[in-house]
């Protein structure tokens, strides 16, 4: 393993840059002959602003831990990390020489040059970040050295858990999308360091940094109506000492939390596009891919499967619980009644779980392996690609959901499958606990 910084995801949209034609408003873009769709003033007027990712860039130190090493070191049994938690190695800071602070820097400054970006056309930055070198004067400050005499500079430093990019983010969208945006860039910063007392926690440790660069007319896309939130009051993950930098985790709990707030954030998300796009249902075959806030490579398997359920459990009960709010309403009907051959043999399988409490299963091994395999193909065809960065560097806490964006578009780019009209699901998760389902949309 070596660091890297990258990745494009495209041309940027800035004088002098190849243009690059994006449909024009009412034209589906997963059509090549300008097929018209039913638009409101809203879709029109969030359309030819396209607010959302105009660059990315990543950065990991250089030295790492294999799991497997780190198997024997530990004296645990071969494949407990490997196989059990789904991990190949995890990346580590180079002793004194890295903290939060300076990795924070690395990935703004290559930003900045690699996109050929002029300090003074940044107008916002925020960071989330868990890793606190100061209680008090935050990262946010630090990375204002790169943006001599601009200091007209809104944004500060976010701390939820793993939570604080995506939260650092969503504002970033809101702040160029609205009427009062100055025309500058906004510049959004994930950046951490994990680390775990010696213990069952410590293979998913990791380090490293993502920057994004926010616009309009963004070549990665955010409707903000394409979203849905989930906050809660839990103590799965907190860090109460402050003279020592390993958190308190309770495993079994946090895993719980994160399958409730998946599965919170999921139910909400399909069903507010479902409603607003007039579809009588809406699910996992519905996104191209799929981006989750990743602890270890297991559990976002685990977890993704969890979407068959929730998806199954809707088909079982209706097509709309919300009728009156359903643009459908009038053709509301049971897809039980249309559901493939496919869906019916899942429900099935899944017939014993259909109708029970959704947290009563989440330590259920039987529906753990009926899951695993009903949701293998769509795994393999809609997640492995963002997944494969998080194997080799581990837990990355705020940055881990933007390493996966930047994994997708490395290998589903490389492949020229990230056309227009793509839809990727990112499902970002913070113990604590808050979580956020949201929908990104390529443009070119």
């Amino acid at each position: 393993m070596s660091s890297t910084t990258s990745t494009l995801i495209g041309t940027l949209r800035r004088a002098g840059d190849v243009i690059l034609r994006r449909p024009s408003i009412g034209e589906d873009p997963s059509s090549g002959h300008g097929h018209k769709t039913t638009r409101t003033v809203a879709d029109e007027i969030i359309a030819s602003k396209s607010v959302g990712i105009c660059a990315i860039e990543i950065y990991f130190p250089k030295a790492y831990i294999s799991q497997s090493d780190l198997e024997e070191h530990s004296g645990v049994s071969t494949g407990k990390y490997t196989i059990g938690l789904g991990q190949e190695a995890l990346a580590v800071v180079n002793g004194d020489a890295e903290d939060v602070n300076s990795i924070a820097l690395t990935v703004v400054q290559s930003l900045l040059e690699k996109y050929k970006i002029n300090p003074s056309e940044i107008g916002y930055v925020s960071v989330g970040t868990e890793t606190l070198v100061d209680k008090s004067k935050s990262t946010k400050t630090v990375l204002m050295d790169l943006f001599p005499n601009n200091s007209d500079m809104p944004g500060a430093t976010v701390l939820n858990a793993c939570y604080g990019g995506t939260s650092a983010l969503l504002s970033a969208f809101d702040h160029v999308g609205s009427d009062g945006w100055d025309g500058r860039y906004a510049l959004v910063v994930a950046a951490d360091i994990a680390a775990y007392a010696r213990g069952p926690a410590r293979p998913t440790s990791g380090a490293g940094a993502a920057a994004c660069l926010v616009g309009r007319d963004a070549p990665i896309a955010a409707d903000p109506r394409d979203s849905c939130s989930h906050a809660a009051n839990a103590w799965d993950f907190f860090k109460p000492d402050h003279s020592v930098e390993y958190p308190v985790v309770d495993g079994a709990m946090s895993q719980g939390c994160y399958y409730d707030a998946l599965e919170k954030c999921w139910e909400g998300f399909v069903e507010k596009i479902r409603c607003r796009e007039g579809k009588q249902f809406y699910g996992v075959e519905d996104l191209d891919y799929f981006c989750f806030h990743s602890p270890y490579n297991k559990l976002v398997q685990k977890s993704f499967g969890r979407l068959a359920l929730s998806d199954a459990r809707r088909r079982f009960s209706s097509s709309c619980t919300k009728t009156d709010t359903c643009i459908d309403r009038k053709k509301k009907t049971h897809v039980n009644a249309d559901v493939q051959t496919k869906e019916k043999k899942e429900e099935k399988s899944l017939a014993p779980y259909l109708d029970v409490s959704s947290r009563s299963t989440y330590s259920d091994r039987t529906l753990e392996k009926i899951l695993k395999t009903i949701s293998a193909k769509a795994y393999a065809e809609k997640m492995k690609d963002a997944n494969t960065l998080s194997k080799k560097i581990g837990n990355t806490y705020t940055a881990s959901v933007f390493m996966g964006l930047a994994s997708l578009i490395d290998s589903a780019g490389g492949r020229g499958d990230l056309v227009p009209g793509k839809n990727v699901g990112m499902f970002s998760y913070g113990s604590g606990s808050i979580a956020t389902m949201y929908r990104l949309k390529m443009q070119v």
